[in-house]
């Protein structure tokens, strides 16, 4: 918990403190790269971790993480200018990448089929704690005229994770031979990175069909063609092909996929729609999308009694019916904006997401054994992390298009009203096609492999 709560935190403090950072330093055309370099370095990094945590371990990698976190965090604080920033988010995601699945993946090895909900619900109950808490600080921090404040927070916190993690989390790991796909990585990074590149910046740093777009998808391609023909003969490959060959796994990638864009669609727009419609308060716009993350953790602490009883996919089945209903009720109420129908919407949201991301994530885990867990995990994580980048990109193409069409559109209430609508709607189109991949996940109250062995994994507490 400790070691999510730096992600989480840093994904919700940085953006109340881009005024102060833009005022101190400069770069205000470059500040959105603050976000996207982060992410970019986050999720293309997810898979080597998840590779080498199912060939040497899960701690070092959480340890390595944490590192570089805690290194970037550091640089962060000290940076001169805005191109330094930048690069030293990229150290910070790199970090990060690491710190997110590896925690999850813990929990995976550590804890029973029964327990494991209870634990997800806990690790959810971070993000809820730290969508209050990261704007607050983030707030304070700049007020007081310190937005390096944000970064410099992290020194204690990763300090204070790491030792926890030294001193109570011990692995018995049975380590061998491994020929490490260095190729395979490398161009599974730069086939990803670009992809991603292109998704973010299309509509925003240039139009879909310029050259440079057109350049960037293609030699991402490109690069992917290469990597799946190196993997075939790769003899560890970094992501191995049964990943995308069983029909569970699969499934529940497609899931995640579907997660991500409709966790990002309602982050994004919920509180510019609040402030732009209604003319709320930043801080009422913000508790109103975080009543989303308070109800993800109440119904996955859940889950477990549930498909324990009726199996993953009918829990999963019940949770994607709420978030649909969520969607649908904020997507038709768009047009006659209510602070309190959002929030309540937001809230059936977060119920219905924690019946889904976090059965179909311990159902995928349990199909496998320890030493194919960090892969499996990773690559449910980095799907998840991949629809939040295409949501991102095909929302806000959506809004954009709207705003284009009025003269000072994004200033227009009428025109807010519209775009939002519309992105709504366009996530209700995302929860609509994930039932598609939920509805044809395979049903199971458990998988070959339900829990760790005492050999393959230790726990243990002072």
């Amino acid at each position: 918990m400790l070691a999510t709560g730096l992600v989480a935190i840093d994904s919700t403090i940085v953006a109340t403190a881009v005024p102060s950072i833009v005022h101190d330093i400069g770069g205000f055309s470059a500040f959105p790269w603050l976000f996207s370099a982060y992410l970019l370095a986050q999720a293309v990094s997810v898979p080597v971790y998840a590779k080498l945590s199912d060939m040497i371990g899960r701690k070092p990698i959480v340890l390595g993480g944490i590192g570089l976190f805690l290194l970037g965090s550091i640089l962060c604080g000290v940076a001169w200018s805005m191109p330094a920033l930048i690069a030293f988010r990229v150290l910070q995601g790199l970090g990060a990448g690491a710190v997110q699945p590896m925690a999850i993946t813990i929990a995976g090895d550590i804890y029973t089929l029964a327990e494991r909900a209870k634990v997800q619900g806990y690790l959810a109950s971070v993000w809820a704690i730290s969508s209050v808490v990261g704007p607050t600080l983030g707030g304070v921090f700049s007020s007081l005229g310190f937005w390096r404040g944000i970064f410099l927070i992290n020194i204690p916190l990763c300090l204070l994770a790491g030792w926890m993690l030294i001193r109570t989390f011990h692995e018995d790991v049975h380590r061998t031979k491994h020929r490490v796909d260095y190729p395979g990585a490398v161009l599974l990074t730069i086939a990803l990175s670009l992809i991603i590149l292109g998704a973010l910046q299309g509509g925003q740093g240039w139009s879909w069909n310029s050259p440079i777009s057109i350049a960037v998808f293609a030699i991402g391609a490109a690069a992917f063609a290469a990597f799946l023909l190196v993997e075939r003969r790769a003899a560890e490959p970094v992501l191995p092909p049964w990943v995308v060959s069983r029909r569970l796994l699969t499934t529940t990638a497609l899931i995640s996929f579907g997660v991500g864009a409709i966790v990002l669609g309602l982050t994004s727009y919920v509180p510019t729609f609040l402030e732009g419609a209604l003319s709320t308060s930043p801080i009422l716009a913000g508790l109103s999308l975080a009543a989303l993350t308070l109800g993800w953790p109440i119904s996955a602490s859940q889950a477990g009694r549930l498909y324990l009883r009726i199996g993953f996919r009918r829990t999963a089945l019940i949770g994607i019916a709420l978030t649909v209903t969520g969607v649908a009720v904020l997507a038709l109420t768009a047009p006659r904006p209510s602070v309190i129908v959002v929030a309540a919407s937001c809230f059936v949201v977060g119920l219905g997401l924690g019946l889904v991301a976090t059965p179909t994530l311990i159902a995928a885990q349990s199909s496998v054994e320890w030493n194919e867990r960090g892969v499996v995990t990773g690559t449910n994580l980095f799907a998840r992390s991949i629809g939040s980048a295409l949501g991102v990109a095909v929302f806000g193409a959506v809004a954009n298009a709207i705003y284009a069409g009025t003269p000072n559109g994004s200033l227009n209430t009428h025109t807010i009203v519209s775009a939002s609508t519309a992105v709504f709607v366009s996530v209700l189109v995302s929860a609509v096609l994930t039932v598609i991949a939920v509805v044809a996940m395979p049903n199971s109250k458990r998988g070959p492999a339900t829990s760790t062995t005492q050999a393959d994994v230790q726990e243990t507490t002072s």
